[in-house]
C-alpha cells in the first residue's frame, strides 16, 4: 500500500463477516468494480498530521512479528497536503460514507462486513494489530508467549483499560468474548473448529490479565487471527445485555477511541469522542457513518460536502476521485479479490461439467473493459503477480463459450429436470441496490444466456451475505481472500466450517487441501510457504468454484481539511500502523484542519 498526494481536475455508501480469528476479508460483491494493480500500491492524497509511540516492545513479540514478516510488505509514500501550524487541534465531526450498513454492532454475532469493520474501529478495540510490514503488534495484548509446539498460546492483557460503561478489561473480559463467539451459531464457525470444546479447556484464565488459548492443532502464527473481528474485546457486561435483548447489538460497548451515541440503521449511526481512551488524545468530537449502496450517490454526496469521507470500490468512482484536487484518497489494492462463485451443495453446480460451462461462458475480458475500464489488473487466483505466492501456471479461464455447449447438452440429457429449452435453470444473485452491480449482471447475462436460463436477484448486503451463509444460493458475486498471514484464509476453504451455516461458501470439502492449510500453520517463512500455496492455489483452480475477475482496489477518500489518517500507532512501538485494510481505517488520529 502506498499513499500519495493527487492534485488534477474534476468533481455516502456478512450474516458474516470479514472474521480475522481465522480470516482477513470477506464481502459481499458490492462495488467491486474497482481495479487493483497487483503491487503494494496505494495512491492516496492524505495528510499525516502527527502522532507519538512509546519505546520498542517486547523482545519476544518482535521475534513472532519478524517470522510473520514476508516480501509482500505494505510500502508507503506520504506526499502530505500543507497542515495546520497548530498542529492537531480538537473538535468537529466527521462525516463517514460507507458503502452498505450492517445486521449489528456486535463482534461476536453481527454481520460484520468492511463497513461493519469501519464502525467497529470507532467503539473496539482488537487484541492485536497489523503494521506497514506485514508484522503483527500486540494492542489491548501486551505479549503472547506459546508453548515448544504452538498448540498453546499465553497472551499478557494490557492493565489499566476500562470499557465505555466502566467495566475492567482484564481476563474474565476476554473469556467472557471468547465463550460468547464461540457459542454463537455463526460466528462461532470461524472458531470452534480450531478450538477444543470449552469444557475440555479452550480457555484458561491464568491470573487477573493472563489467559491461555489452547488450540486442536499447532499454529506457529496465531495472534495474526486476533487482529480484526474475532480480537475485538467488548464490555462483558454489554455481551450479557445483548444476549437477553438482542435490539442491544446496535448499541456496542467497547474499550475504543469513540463511544456509541446513537443509530438508525441503514441511516446514521454515531460516534463521541471517548475523552478516556488508553491510546492518547482522541481529537474529533464525533464521527459519523452513513450507508449510501449506490456509488455514484455516493460520490455526489461527497462532492456536495455532505460529508468528509467516504469508501468505496468501484474504478470510475475512484478515478474521479482520484483526479479531483482537494480530495485525498487512500488506495490499498492489497486486500481481496472479486470473482463469481458458485455453490456446489445443490444442483446444479454440484456438477463440475455446469461449473467448467459456466466458467468458460463468462465474458471475463468485457468486465475488465467495461467494468474495469482497462485499468483493473486481472485476477487468476487469490494472490497478485507480485505477490511471491503467486502461481503462473494458474490461469483463470473464461471466454470460451465454444467449450460450454457441449457441457451443457450432456448435463441437460441427464437432468432434464434442472434444464429448460436446452439451457440450464440458475439463478444469480448480488447486494444492492446498485446501478453497478445491475450493469455488471447484465453483462455477465449477455455470455451466459445462450446456455443459461438466468434468473436475477438482488438483495441488500447483510441479506445476500445470510443467504449465501445458509446455502441459499446457486451463483453469486463475491469479495474475500487477501489475508495479510494466506494461512488466515482457512475458514473459507476448510470442510470444518461447513455446516448448516457455512463459512466455506461454495460448501466444498477436499481433504487433500484441507492438509496443504494445515502445512502453513507451522510455516513461519516466505520461501517455505511458496510451494504449498501454489499447490493450494492449484487445486482451487482445477475445481471450478470461482472465475476471478479483478483485484479489488479500495479508496477511502477525504476532504481537504482531514488530517491524520495514517499516523495510529501501536502502544509499545514506533511502526507504524495499516492505514486501510480491506476497505476501513483508523479514526483515533483523525482531526480537522478548520
Amino acid at each position: 500500500m502506498m499513499t500519495r498526494s493527487t492534485s488534477s481536475v474534476s468533481r455516502l455508501a456478512a450474516v458474516l463477516l470479514a472474521f480475522a480469528l481465522f480470516a482477513a476479508a470477506c464481502g459481499g460483491g458490492s462495488d467491486s468494480s474497482a481495479s487493483d494493480t497487483g503491487s503494494d500500491d496505494t495512491s492516496a492524497e492524505v495528510d499525516t498530521g502527527s502522532s507519538d509511540a512509546d519505546e520498542a516492545m517486547d523482545d519476544e513479540a518482535m521475534d513472532d512479528d519478524d517470522a510473520m514478516a514476508d516480501d509482500t510488505a505494505d510500502t508507503v509514500e506520504v506526499i502530505e497536503d500543507e497542515p495546520s501550524d497548530a498542529g492537531p487541534v480538537s473538535g468537529g465531526t466527521l462525516r463517514y460514507i460507507l458503502e452498505a450498513d450492517v445486521d449489528g454492532i456486535n463482534p461476536v454475532s453481527s454481520a460484520l462486513s468492511s463497513p461493519g469493520l469501519m464502525m467497529s474501529n470507532a467503539v473496539f478495540d482488537s487484541l492485536v494489530v497489523m503494521d506497514t510490514e506485514n508484522n503483527w503488534h500486540p494492542y489491548l495484548a501486551e505479549s503472547f508467549t506459546p508453548n515448544d509446539d504452538f498448540t498453546s498460546w499465553d497472551m499478557k492483557i494490557r492493565e489499566g483499560v476500562s470499557f465505555h460503561d466502566g467495566t475492567p478489561l482484564n481476563a474474565e473480559a476476554v473469556r467472557t468474548n471468547f465463550e460468547t463467539v464461540i457459542a454463537d451459531p455463526l460466528v462461532g464457525l470461524a472458531v470452534a473448529p480450531f478450538f477444543p470444546k470449552v469444557e475440555d479447556g479452550a480457555f484458561e484464565v491464568i491470573d487477573e490479565y493472563t489467559v491461555r488459548y489452547n488450540l486442536l492443532d499447532p499454529n506457529a502464527n496465531f495472534p495474526t487471527s486476533l487482529s480484526a473481528q474475532l480480537g475485538y474485546v467488548a464490555s462483558p457486561a454489554w455481551l450479557a445485555a445483548a444476549l437477553d435483548d438482542p435490539t442491544l447489538n446496535q448499541a456496542p460497548v467497547g474499550s475504543g477511541p469513540f463511544m456509541f451515541d446513537g443509530r438508525s440503521e441503514d441511516s446514521v449511526t454515531r460516534f463521541v469522542r471517548n475523552d478516556n481512551w488508553w491510546n492518547g488524545e482522541v481529537y474529533l468530537d464525533a464521527i459519523e457513518f452513513v450507508p449510501v449502496t449506490d456509488p455514484n450517490t455516493r460520490n455526489e454526496l461527497f462532492f456536495q460536502g455532505e460529508a468528509q469521507a467516504l469508501q468505496t470500490s468501484t474504478q470510475e468512482n475512484i478515478l474521479e476521485l482520484t483526479e479531483t484536487e482537494g480530495v485525498q484518497s487512500v488506495l490499498d489494492d492489497t486486500g481481496e479479490e472479486f470473482f463469481v462463485m458458485m455453490n456446489t451443495n445443490k444442483a446444479p453446480f454440484d456438477d463440475i461439467r455446469v461449473r467448467q460451462a459456466l466458467t468458460f461462458a463468462t465474458p471475463r475480458q468485457n468486465f475488465l473493459d467495461l467494468i474495469g475500464l482497462g485499468l483493473s489488473q486481472p485476477a487468476n487466483q487469490m494472490f497478485t503477480p507480485s505477490s511471491p505466492y503467486y502461481n503462473p501456471d494458474v490461469v483463470q479461464e473464461a471466454d470460451m463459450p465454444e467449450r460450454s455447449g457441449p457441457l451443457v447438452a450432456e448435463y441437460c440429457a441427464e437432468f432434464a429436470d434442472n434444464c429448460t429449452d436446452g439451457k440450464i435453470d440458475m439463478e444469480f444473485q448480488w447486494s444492492g441496490p446498485s446501478v453497478v452491480q445491475t450493469r455488471i449482471a447484465e453483462l455477465y447475462d449477455q455470455g451466459w444466456n445462450e446456455f443459461f436460463n438466468v434468473q436475477f436477484q438482488e438483495l441488500p448486503q447483510d441479506a445476500h451475505i445470510q443467504e449465501v451463509a445458509f446455502g441459499l444460493y446457486d451463483v453469486v458475486t463475491w469479495r474475500q481472500f487477501g489475508a495479510i498471514n494466506p494461512a488466515d484464509d482457512r475458514v473459507w476453504l476448510i470442510c470444518k466450517t461447513i455446516g448448516g451455516l457455512s463459512l466455506n461458501w461454495p460448501r466444498f470439502c477436499d481433504p487433500e487441501r484441507d492438509a496443504l492449510i494445515s502445512e502453513l500453520d507451522l510455516i513461519t517463512t516466505v520461501d517455505e510457504r511458496v510451494p504449498v500455496l501454489n499447490e493450494l492455489v492449484e487445486k482451487i483452480n482445477q475445481d471450478y468454484l470461482y472465475v476471478f475477475m479483478n483485484h479489488t482496489t479500495w479508496a477511502n477518500s477525504f476532504a481537504e481539511n482531514v488530517r491524520g489518517i495514517c499516523t495510529h500507532t501501536p502502544p509499545d512501538s514506533d511502526a507504524q500502523m495499516r492505514c486501510s485494510t480491506n476497505g476501513r481505517t483508523w479514526h483515533s488520529s483523525v482531526w480537522l484542519d478548520e
